[in-house]
Parts: C-alpha cells; structure tokens; sequence
C-alpha cells in the first residue's frame, strides 16, 4: 500500500482531495479563522489561514476514511509518511483555492436548490414522508452545528460540487482515440521464445572466498539480528477469573427456581396450510373468488383428508411451503400471523380447519404433529446454569482484580511475582522476542501485542528492568511483563552464513552468465535473423498471455516495424530469454461493449487531469504561503520530499 501511494502521488492527491471537500458539510468555513495567530498557522492561501489544528484533524478524518475503506488491511502507518502529510497539506490548500475562487467569481448556490438538497435527505424524512425539523435540529446540535452554520458550510459544498462537475464535463474521449487504444489493447503478436536458463550455467560458476566475503560486507543488512528479549509476563483475563471462581450447587438451584421460565419449552404445533393469497389492493370481487375457490378445496378436503399434501402442492399459493405439500413444521406462540395461529391452536392432531383468512389470504390448515409443552430439569440445565453464573461473576470479579492488577505491578516494579501471588496468576516466559510482532509465534501470542511490544521496548523496561504498564490486549484481558535479558542489534558471523551466502552469490553469477549469453544471442539475431532453438509459436496479448508481466511489456513495447523482431529480457529468479515476434495482428471485429467501456473510463482519467490541472492553475493563481513546513527535513536540510509552493 505505502509503494502505491508512493508510485501514484498525483492519483493519492486527487483522491484525498474527493475525501475532504465533504467534510466542509460538518466543519465550516468559520472554522478556519481560529487559532490564526502565525506561531500556529501552518500555511496560508488567499489570505486563509490553515491551523495546525486543521491540518491535524484532516489527517485524523483521512486516516479514518482509510479504515473504513480498508478494513483489516489498514496500517495506521500508511498514513504516517512523508508523501501522505504533504498530500494532506496539498488537499487543504486546493480547498483554500477553490474557496477562493468561488469568492471571487461570487459563485454561490441559490436558496431554493440549498432547499431541495436538505428536504431530500432521507434521514431528515419521517414515517409519513414529510421533513422532520427536529430531527434535522437534533442531528446538527449533536454535532455542535446550529441549522444557520450547516446550512452555510453546505451551500458552499454544492458550489464546489458545481464547479468541479462543470470543469470535469470539459473534458471528453476522442473517438479516434478510444478506437487506437481499445485497437492497442486487443492486438496479437505470434511469438516464439528461446530460454537461457540461469541454472544451465551453475557448472561454469567458479567462486572464491574472496566473492563471498565481498557480497558479505556489501550487504551486510540481510545478515543482521534484530534486537531481542528475554521476558517475563502475566496474564489476567477472563479464564483465569473463572478458574478462581467456585459455584455451589445452592448457587444453581436458587438461580434455575429464579429463572424457570428460561427452562421451559412451550408447546409447539407442526401444521400443513394451503393458501389462496390475495393482493392489497383485491377488489371485492377478487376476494370473493379467492374464498369460493378455498372453501371448494375445503369441501374437497373434507371428502378426502389424505390428499392434503398433494392439493397443497398443486393449489396453494404459498411459494414457501406448495412444493413440500404445505408443510410448515413445528411452530410455537408468535411465530404465525394471529388469526393463523389462535385456529391451529384450537385442532386436534390431524384435523383441519375451516377457512381461516388472514392478511395473506384464505387458509386451510391442517395440524400433523403436537410437541406438548415441557421443563428441562434442573441436572439438565446444570451445566448451563453454573456457566452462566460464572459468567455473571467474573465480569464483576475481573473489574476488582484489574484493579489490583495494576495498582500490584506499578507499586512493586522490579518483580512481577507479587502480583502473581496475590492474584494467583502464572508468571510466563519467552525468549527471542523482537520489536516486530513475530508470525512465527502465532497471532495469539499475547507477547505478540503491538501494544505490548511497544512498551517492552521503552527504555524504562529495558534499561531500569521495570515492570510495563497494565496493556489492555483484548477485551478483559490485562497483560504486564518485565525485561530480564536485552540482546541489541547484532550481525551474525561469516562462517554462521557462508552456505547462504555462497548460494546467494551462486545466483547472482548463474544470472549473470544466462544474461551474458542471452544478450550476446539477441546481438546476433538482430544482425542476422533465425529461429534456431526457439520454441514452438504462440499468440499473445494484453488481455491472454500467460507469461511474466515483464516479458509481456517488453514484447508488447518492442518495435515491429521490420519482422521478425527479438527483444531480450531479463526475468529475476529465472535467467534470460530472447522473444521473437514473427506477425502482428490487429482486431478485425471491435467490442463495442468493450470499447464504450474503455471510453467511459478514459472520459474519467481525462476528468480527473482536467481538475487536477485546474487545481493547478488556482494554485498558481492564489498567493500560498508555507509557513511551517510538515514534512521532516532530512541530515542535509531539504525536504524529504518536493515543497509545496504556488505552483506546485
């Protein structure tokens, strides 16, 4: 994610820039005249001042954004990076310059579309379809708005709302432009390939100590121990709050005669219906034919009790139940409509009613089985009750015992056995523990912790040997552990790595002599074109290859202008291989589903560079001041990435 937003800064911006214009709905524009004293100001644009506070809450706002569109695979350090503030800045300055213009222009939004716009909010309309005022007050006040603040934040959104769509639908997609692309994107180029294997050229490879002690102190970072702990830890959570807890057989019964209505099942009934269902809006005359229609199958019914099941399946109109002959199964109090329910509960078993209407129809219901109702006994609900007992203790329990908890390990902080013995807890051990949560020991690892690893490594537990903090690792779950050996970053020894190392370097040479040869080949074939050792002919394309992106690129980007063509690439971790292109062959029939969908999606690139040059421009165009820069500088004094100035 960090290389991406690192590869895409123009894109990050654009989309960082979509997240915040919103936020002017909640936030305001009053809001940015506080704090303006210049000690605080951040930058300036127009005349408007950005707060650090500003600057601060916009990147709080798109860290949560980020999360909510991440989910687990949101790293609050994305947006710790140099790249990300300063495009956090950037976007606060595009929305200064947008303002700006906005002012300047005296292009504002009128009072019946700010109207609209607010009386079409779903959330502020009631049951009854009509804008709910106090609801709309209550919702502004919880947010700390009053209906004139919001109403002049959002009359300011939609103006820029209006004026990035009448920029973005400047731009559109040449036609001759799509067809070229969507053309360039289905093309075929016949090819045959000649491999030269990195592992063919093992046997030539002649290594010296000399090679391996040189790639040895030239990488030496891949040979590095991180630092490392020797720990003690305890653990307080809910398990062993409850392995202290005793429950007694009075504490049961009295709980199971407390609540012996959780014990008890009611009767339940399992009955077939067949069902003639009438729409809402059913005319009299409908509803009398859907009833004449129930009471015949009834009359049918009566005659012959055993054909329920198949006059259900080929008369009822309950998509439900028609296929299994109308079969229900078993059912207790509130689970049927009230007029259903009150006439199954009056049949015997195997007797039918007569016809029952409802909300849904005209039933006819016949009862197959009767479960009576029944209590489970108290050694049934014996287990169930003491865990359920447990659990009511131990919440309240564990709340006392956290408190001691941390209260023990801060008062004596050189050992984590007195909190252990008051607490009869487990005092536990791990070696090898880095500052990285480590895979190999299992996400559960409580020792693991970010949170806890984080305060292993603060230099009071490591240089003093104190006992951390009370961590909160999971909901009720307290962990605390100490420091009893600290190894620091280390290399590990030559002889340690030799077999590595000499493996390594192997590679790299076998490569480089598969290279060696493949470009001393391609050199020849370009002079004097053959198809000697290569494979047999394949087709390839944008869309179907099969092969390493890669040489995919390299084949689709070579030159074909004179055939055959070779092109040479080099593929990590494999060798080298000579690609020659024999035939180019351009789409007969075009996609039009294709091709309207590729337009589609240049339109929108062209948009978004439309908007982005215009931001450009305002830039330019509005007098930007930075006055406290938010990038660190860097050993030499220069940002670590390029500052923002009016024209950038």
């Amino acid at each position: 994610m960090l290389e991406f937003i690192r590869a895409h800064k123009r894109l990050t911006q654009l989309l960082l820039l979509l997240f915040i214009i919103p936020s002017f709905a909640f936030v305001g524009l009053e809001g940015y005249s506080r704090f303006g004293t210049d000690s605080n100001v951040v930058a300036k644009v127009a005349g408007s001042s950005i707060t650090k506070q500003e600057f601060e809450a916009a990147q709080r706002e798109q860290m949560e954004r980020f999360r909510q569109m991440l989910g687990a695979q949101f790293d609050p350090k994305m947006m710790d990076t140099p790249e990300m503030r300063q495009s956090v800045l950037d976007n606060l300055i595009a929305q200064r310059a947008l303002l700006a213009e906005l002012s300047n222009k005296k292009l504002s939004v009128s009072d019946q579309s700010l109207q609209q716009e607010i009386l079409s909010m779903p959330v502020l309309t009631s049951s009854d379809g009509k804008f709910d005022r106090e609801r709309y007050r209550s919702l502004l006040a919880a947010q700390g708005l009053t209906p004139s603040a919001y109403e002049a934040s959002l009359r300011q959104e939609l103006a820029l709302k209006q004026l990035n769509n009448a920029i973005q639908s400047s731009a559109f997609a040449p036609k001759a432009v799509v067809a070229r692309l969507t053309g360039i994107a289905a093309q075929e180029r016949e090819i045959q390939q000649l491999d030269f294997k990195a592992a063919d050229f093992s046997s030539q490879v002649k290594i010296t100590d000399e090679m391996l002690q040189s790639y040895y102190k030239n990488n030496s970072a891949q040979y590095v121990i991180p630092e490392q702990l020797k720990i003690e830890y305890v653990i307080l959570n809910g398990a062993a709050v409850e392995s202290q807890l005793s429950i007694t057989d009075a504490d049961i019964k009295s709980y199971y005669e407390q609540n012996a209505q959780r014990y008890t099942v009611d009767e339940q009934r399992r009955a077939s219906h067949i069902l003639i269902a009438i729409k809402e809006d059913a005319s009299p005359a409908e509803v009398s034919a859907a009833k004449a229609k129930a009471e015949n199958l009834l009359t049918q019914l009566r005659k012959n009790p055993a054909e329920f099941a198949r006059i259900a399946k080929e008369n009822s109109q309950d998509p439900g139940s028609a296929e299994r002959g109308g079969d229900l199964d078993f059912f207790s109090h509130g689970m049927m409509v009230k007029p259903f329910e009150e006439a199954a509960y009056k049949l015997k078993q195997g007797e039918i009613s007569d016809v029952v209407r409802s909300d849904f129809g005209f039933h006819i219901i016949q009862v197959t089985a009767i479960k009576p109702a029944s209590v489970k006994s108290l050694d049934e609900a014996r287990a169930e009750i003491a865990a359920e007992i447990k659990k009511q203790l131990a919440a309240k329990k564990y709340a006392e015992m956290a408190e001691v908890f941390s209260n023990t390990i801060y008062e004596q902080s050189d050992s984590l056995k007195p909190v252990a013995d008051k607490l009869k807890l487990t005092v536990e051990t791990a070696s090898n523990v880095a500052r990285q949560p480590d895979d190999a020991a299992g996400k559960n690892a409580a020792f693991s912790n970010p949170k806890f690893l984080q305060a292993l490594f603060s230099d009071d537990a490591i240089k003093n040997k104190h006992n951390t903090e009370a961590v909160e690792i999971a909901p009720n779950t307290l962990i605390s552990g100490r420091v009893v050996e600290y190894k620091p970053t280390g290399k590990r020894p030559f002889d340690e790595v030799r077999t590595m190392v000499q493996e390594r370097v192997r590679q790299i040479e076998t490569r480089n002599l598969a290279r060696k040869a493949g470009e001393s080949r391609l050199a020849s074939l370009q002079k004097s074109p053959d198809d000697a050792g290569f494979s047999a002919v394949k087709v390839v394309s944008r869309a179907k290859s099969g092969l390493d992106n890669a040489a995919l690129v390299a084949i689709m980007k070579a030159d074909v202008s004179k055939l055959p063509a070779f092109v040479g690439v080099d593929l990590p971790g494999q060798g080298y291989t000579i690609y020659r292109i024999n035939k180019v062959t351009e789409p007969a029939v075009v996609d039009e589903t294709r091709r309207k969908a590729e337009q589609q999606q240049i339109s929108t690139a062209l948009a978004q560079q439309e908007m982005l040059a215009y931001i450009d421009y305002l830039k330019q165009k509005s007098k930007v001041e930075i006055l406290q820069p938010v990038v660190p500088k860097s050993s030499d004094g220069q940002d670590k990435v390029a500052p923002i100035s009016a024209s950038n």
